[in-house]
């Protein structure tokens, strides 16, 4: 990804990755096809159900292939992953998930896209979601929805990329291989979790917000929203290149500013209070599947000097790392949004993990 598109419009679609863009489609794979399923009777972790759960999804390719769920980031969405960085650098012919041999599913996770969230009249008495409601909600639909009842591979980024810890934990006899990026499995913490509750805390203060009853959309959420991401991704490297004068980094933080919002406050706030309570560093030692962790080593949310990512790993009984080394080139936590930085690594991953009974 050459140039760091930074515009607020990405950063509200998704925080995880700035190489979301407006989906192209690419001719060397099958049109995407939209679905709907409803879950019903859903139970949320808080003992609340809503009898119908709207779960929105895409597939790229056929039924007949081997099965790939393809999980998005924080304010995503099915579409955001559709994008000719990672859709165009993993779906075509010949490349790793080529899909005319396997069955892509991506999900709109709960709170995003066109699942049920609380923009659709609900507003703040909407259920409050966590990412254990958000993978056992994917599951339903991938077994009940779709009739799938084994997975060749999980694979996801940033949020996604926390869901597929949770997936190999939950149901660790349900795939052959886990992919996450942009992630670690300890528990939110650290910087990750204190950026982000500041943002959503000023937010929440805003009085345009008024409880979640506002009528236009929070006038200090594009500054919270902001701020969040410049210092949570984007790449060290990558801003001193493209912003090296006060000029070009007030340019940058203008251009940010003055971006239309178009995320809904209270889908947003529900969305990034879903992971305060993610930990998936306690059941390690339940995962079955190979597991190749990708991340990249100027990751500001998930930075590897730390050494938890490196101790958790010793506990994964067939994983590994894979670590894209920094340059101008990568955009930090975003860097995992551009599948050219590891495309070949997936290829000879999935040549060597194990076709699994069920």
């Amino acid at each position: 990804m050459r140039a760091c598109r930074a515009a607020l419009s990405a950063i509200l679609l998704s925080l995880s990755t700035l190489a979301i863009s407006t989906p192209v489609l690419s001719a060397d794979y099958p049109p995407p096809k939209q679905g709907d399923w409803i879950a019903r009777d859903f139970k949320f972790h808080t003992g609340e159900t809503m009898p119908e759960l709207k779960l929105h999804y895409t597939t790229v390719g056929e039924p007949t292939g081997q099965p790939v769920l393809v999980l998005h980031g924080t304010g995503g969405s099915g579409a955001s992953m559709l994008t000719p960085s990672f859709a165009g650098e993993l779906f075509g012919a010949g490349q790793p998930l080529d899909a005319s041999k396997y069955y892509i599913i991506i999900p709109d996770s709960i709170g995003h896209g066109k699942s049920s969230k609380p923009s659709d009249g609900m507003k703040t008495s909407f259920p409050k979601y966590d990412y254990e409601d958000m993978v056992e909600a994917q599951y339903r639909l991938v077994t009940e929805g779709l009739g799938v009842k084994h997975l060749r591979l999980v694979i996801g980024n940033s949020m996604g990329g926390m869901h597929t810890w949770l997936w190999g934990e939950k149901y660790p006899k349900a795939m052959d291989a886990l992919i996450p990026m942009a992630s670690q499995p300890t528990e939110m913490a650290s910087r990750n979790w204190m950026l982000r509750r500041i943002m959503l805390d000023t937010i929440r203060n805003d009085p345009d917000y008024n409880g979640g009853n506002y009528t236009a959309q929070p006038r200090m959420m594009k500054y919270a929203i902001t701020a969040y991401g410049i210092a949570s991704i984007g790449g060290t490297l990558a801003y001193q290149s493209q912003a090296p004068t006060a000029a070009k980094a007030d340019k940058m933080v203008d251009d940010r500013l003055a971006t239309p919002i178009t995320a809904d406050a209270n889908d947003f706030l529900y969305q990034w209070e879903s992971s305060r309570d993610y930990n998936a560093g306690e059941k390690l030692e339940a995962i079955e599947a190979a597991l190749l962790l990708i991340n990249s080593a100027d990751d500001e949310r998930n930075p590897p000097e730390t050494g938890i990512t490196d101790a958790a790993m010793k506990r994964v009984k067939n994983g590994r790392l894979y670590l894209i080394p920094a340059s101008t080139e990568t955009r930090g936590h975003g860097t995992t949004g551009n599948a050219k930085f590891y495309s070949e690594p997936i290829r000879q991953f999935l040549q060597t993990a194990p076709q699994r009974a069920m």
